[in-house]
């Protein structure tokens, strides 16, 4: 029986990936305010990181903030080579509030791989699994799941996916690729159905991952490859309202967009005051502003703001004629 909240979330299910230093408190705030995915994950975190008592503050409040009146179901995601320091670390998650805690073992980031965590575990299948039981018995009555990816340098999904079944975790989010594929390849969906095949005979949730444009999309791969979920990751960059059934992302107006840009450089100065310096989430920036007229221009003068009010006020004074790109054609007017 699947633990926690994994088990009566309704199938297909959405999921927003963990992106680091991008979903942030303030960034899955304004996701959920554009249309609310079914789960969230934090940004990964080090154990290492987190059992050092003098490191574990500034973590904490750069990467684990979250509200809890609107962010549940809210996950975890940790990421190292100890096992003893992840069950410690998961003893410390399970008292911040969170849902559930996942382990990241498809980071291709060499600083992560060098330091044996991250995808390197695939290479270590038998550490994999002892990181896998000791988070269990740290997490206790919180579901745990992994986050992986089909093979270090080739395709191994079989033998990968069985290896991981022996930790008996709750949920399995399968990443399309290989670590030496990077994203540089289109991800191996046909493998992404082979591990759910295994995974469902397992009485593991499967939840796939990778190059995913639309909530559409997502739903068609879901059935196809009879997944529990779909995790979206890149996509969502400039585009809140992915989640949202209702909403287009071509019909999103420019004043929208410059709208909730507006309400996500405030929300980022108001969660992470005294924190993180706003340069941070500058690059934000880039994914509102495009598809219309002057956009270009008006993206430079945003990438040099240094608090909300700048970018609100450059906003505001903005007054050429907006054109959505893709009419090919001047659109309708508007003044910000």
């Amino acid at each position: 029986m699947i633990k926690g909240f994994w088990g009566k979330l309704k199938k297909p299910f959405f999921v927003l990936a963990p992106m680091h230093e991008v979903s942030d408190s303030a960034f899955r705030k304004i996701v959920i305010h554009c249309g609310r995915p079914d789960v969230v994950f934090a940004e990964f975190v080090s154990v290492d990181a987190l059992c050092n008592l003098e490191s574990r503050k500034k973590i904490t409040e750069f990467f684990l903030r979250f509200d809890k009146e609107t962010e549940h179901p809210i996950v975890a995601q940790l990421w190292g080579s100890d096992p003893e320091k992840f069950e410690k670390a998961a003893l410390y998650i399970k008292s911040l509030g969170f849902d559930g805690i996942d382990i990241n073992m498809g980071c291709p980031s060499k600083n992560v791989v060098n330091q044996g965590g991250g995808a390197d575990l695939i290479q270590n299948p038998q550490l994999a699994v002892k990181i896998i039981e000791a988070t269990k018995k740290g997490a206790g009555k919180l579901p745990v799941s992994v986050k992986t990816r089909i093979g270090y340098n080739k395709i191994d999904t079989e033998k990968w996916i069985k290896t991981l079944i022996k930790g008996k975790p709750d949920v399995i989010t399968i990443h399309g690729r290989t670590r030496k594929e990077m994203s540089k390849v289109p991800a191996h969906w046909d493998e992404i159905g082979k591990s759910a095949k295994i995974l469902n005979k397992a009485g593991i949730m499967v939840i796939g991952n990778g190059d995913i444009k639309s909530l559409d999309e997502a739903g068609k791969k879901a059935r196809q490859y009879k997944l529990d979920g779909v995790m979206i990751g890149r996509a969502v960059l400039g585009n809140p309202w992915f989640f949202n059934s209702r909403a287009k992302y071509e019909d999103i107006s420019a004043e929208e967009k410059l709208r909730i840009l507006i309400k996500h450089a405030r929300l980022f100065e108001q969660e992470f005051k005294n924190i993180k310096k706003f340069f941070r989430f500058r690059k934000m920036i880039a994914g509102y502003i495009s598809g219309f007229e002057g956009a270009r221009e008006l993206r430079n003068k945003l990438m040099q703001t240094k608090n909300a009010s700048e970018v609100e006020v450059i906003i505001k004074r903005w007054n050429m004629p907006i054109r959505h790109a893709s009419q090919g054609k001047a659109g309708k007017e508007c003044r910000i």
